[in-house]
């Protein structure tokens, strides 16, 4: 092992950013009456999005006996879990980690905002999250965009996403320069979020803040979905100098239709050779109680640094990434 490996790999003046930026979002939420909250890293389900994999322990914590515990990939399924306790409007900023995420912009330890707003539209916390980045950042007048997920393909790829067969994705794909586009075998939405990630990402929010919302239905993840047509899933990302930096839901709050979700997710890892992983049933049991109607988004707080900071690489804005951990 090289000697410098027992140095950070961010200078002085990027941990004083990080200090700075924390204490600038605790004063934003602080004036906002939006309470702090922690919840547990360790947790005995997770979510089985086939996207996002979890890190795991087994271990005797209880005193009952050795089990699996699940590190957490967000703290979201908790947070909701004290919103139906009526804990009100509430935020967290902690570390989540997933597994088999490395790369540029990518970390399995990295460090997340998430907060909740009840009585909040989509349109509010856009607004609210928008007015965060102006003021960690230091840029008051930073101008933002909305632009509609059906749109920006259409207007910039001349692609409808609601309509588009899987041929004329992956045919756009190559002709687009995606290389080994004409051996993959992806669904609709593997291909759209491969045209999003490899074509669109990279000039969105250039000239200012860009929230891109209301996404197909098959994506709607942990958001509520509009009857259409075309029936849309109520959420957003947020894009800032080419990279996406947030993942706001216009919350579910159906407990049956969750359910739903999460065995179409089980079914999808099943297909995938993932393994299953336990239902949060105290989630469901959360959502059948009764989650107040409301609005929340998660934050990458590392990636808004680098793009603060104008950091090429990840590791730049953390103390010890994995390689020095």
């Amino acid at each position: 092992m090289s000697e410098a490996h027992w140095r950070p790999s961010a200078d002085r003046s990027t941990l004083q950013a990080r200090a700075q930026l924390l204490a600038e979002l605790r004063a934003f939420f602080a004036e906002r009456g939006v309470l702090e909250v922690e919840t547990p890293i360790l947790c005995a389900a997770a979510n089985p999005d086939p996207a996002v994999e979890p890190l795991h322990l087994d271990a005797d914590l209880t005193g009952t006996g050795t089990r699996r515990w699940y590190l957490q990939t967000s703290p979201e399924f908790a947070m909701k879990r004290l919103l139906a306790a009526g804990s009100g409007p509430i935020y967290q900023v902690c570390k989540v980690l997933r597994a088999d995420e490395r790369g540029r912009r990518h970390h399995p330890e990295f460090t997340m905002l998430e907060w909740y707003r009840p009585g909040f539209s989509l349109e509010d916390l856009m607004d609210e999250v928008a007015a965060l980045m102006r003021r960690l950042v230091h840029r008051p007048e930073l101008p933002m965009e909305r632009l509609r997920y059906r749109e920006l393909f259409v207007q910039r790829l001349g692609v409808d996403p609601w309509t588009a067969t899987v041929v004329e994705l992956q045919a756009l794909a190559h002709a687009r320069g995606i290389a080994d586009a004409r051996r993959l075998d992806l669904d609709t939405d593997g291909w759209l979020d491969l045209l999003m990630s490899h074509i669109l990402e990279s000039d969105l929010g250039r000239d200012g803040l860009t929230f891109v919302y209301d996404y197909p239905a098959s994506q709607a993840a942990l958001a509520q979905v509009l009857p259409g047509p075309p029936s849309v899933a109520r959420r957003f990302e947020l894009y800032w100098q080419g990279m996406e930096l947030a993942n706001g839901f216009d919350e579910l709050l159906d407990a049956p239709e969750q359910r739903r979700r999460f065995a179409d997710d089980d079914a999808e890892r099943a297909a995938g050779k993932q393994p299953p992983l336990p239902t949060d049933e105290h989630l469901l049991a959360a959502l059948d109680s009764g989650l107040p109607a409301c609005a929340g988004v998660a934050l990458g707080l590392d990636r808004l640094l680098m793009c603060a900071l104008d950091a090429e690489h990840i590791d730049a804005v953390l103390a010890f990434p994995a390689q020095r951990a």
